[in-house]
């Protein structure tokens, strides 16, 4: 699967990083540009990225017209303490809002690759420790394959049960196929989120500080759970019209290995209070908006 290497250093001061999003400074920002990528980078050089096949539960989700929201803390915030841990970074401070006060050490070196940004120009990527192996010129094409894929942060916060496989169908088929196993073997041994998951078993909504505190599922469900209770300013968490509210929304996708074509809507079971996810999550794959 070739992806343009960009190599540069992980930094935290002043971010934010949660599971599945961390800042990046390449040591040649013009390597994002000459490649193609759409990316915005911020005064100092730095570029967000969203580590691409993975969702973690949610430490700070805002829903258009509602009040900032969280998943279950503990394993919201350890998975946003693994990805720096596994980064190299060591006596991470938080200050309000999970803004990063202080670490060591301030920056560590790595490299990422990708190919592409999304709609709110962050690098959609793979992220990596360290110096890749080699010789690879900053900015080339490279070649990732299972045996690398590996080494990523993306694999292993899946690996450990951290984070959700939330693909997308600009993956290759074999990385996809490689994360899918590895969640699958997360959920069989009880791990992370996988120990107390509810998003195909299905889970009666009674509050909306259940929706943070307690329920843990697939984090694409809890936004959309989210983005739809916003809309109701009495504070009330009736599902009456959350089937129809799914049908709106533009989550194209397909399932694998059979290849149908449909919407979240169709795969979202609805009885009164009780919500569902009929597949499991690494059987779906989005089309990118």
């Amino acid at each position: 699967m070739p992806l343009t290497l960009i190599k540069g250093t992980f930094q935290l001061l002043g971010a934010a990083p949660d599971g599945d999003s961390v800042r990046f400074y390449p040591d040649d920002p013009a390597a994002t540009k000459a490649a193609g990528l759409r990316v915005r980078l911020n005064s100092r050089g730095g570029m967000q990225l969203r580590l691409d096949a993975i969702d973690a539960l949610e430490t700070h989700y805002r829903p258009r017209g509602g009040d900032l929201l969280h998943q279950p803390a503990a394993l919201g915030d350890g998975a946003a303490d693994r990805l720096v841990s596994l980064l190299g970074f060591s006596s991470v401070v938080r200050g309000p809002g999970g803004v990063v006060t202080s670490a060591k050490p301030e920056k560590v070196s790595g490299h990422i690759l990708t190919r592409f940004a999304d709609k709110y120009g962050r690098a959609v990527a793979f992220a990596f420790p360290g110096q890749r192996p080699g010789r690879s010129v900053d900015g080339s094409d490279v070649f990732l394959d299972v045996r690398t894929l590996k080494n990523s942060v993306n694999y292993q916060l899946v690996a450990e049960g951290l984070t959700y496989p939330t693909f997308y169908s600009l993956l290759y088929v074999d990385l996809r196929q490689a994360l899918a196993a590895a969640a699958e073997t997360a959920r069989g041994s009880g791990s992370g989120v996988w120990a107390s998951d509810v998003t195909t078993s299905g889970f009666r909504l009674r509050s909306r500080a259940q929706l943070q505190d307690e329920l843990v599922l697939l984090p694409k469900l809890f936004r959309r759970l989210a983005d739809y209770l916003a809309l109701d300013e009495t504070g009330g968490v009736s599902l009456a019209g959350f089937a129809s509210f799914l049908d709106t929304r533009d989550d194209r996708l397909f399932t694998v290995p059979d290849g149908q074509s449909t919407e979240l809507a169709t795969l979202v079971e609805v009885k009164r209070q009780t919500v569902k996810l009929v597949v499991p999550p690494e059987r779906i794959v989005f089309v990118e908006a």
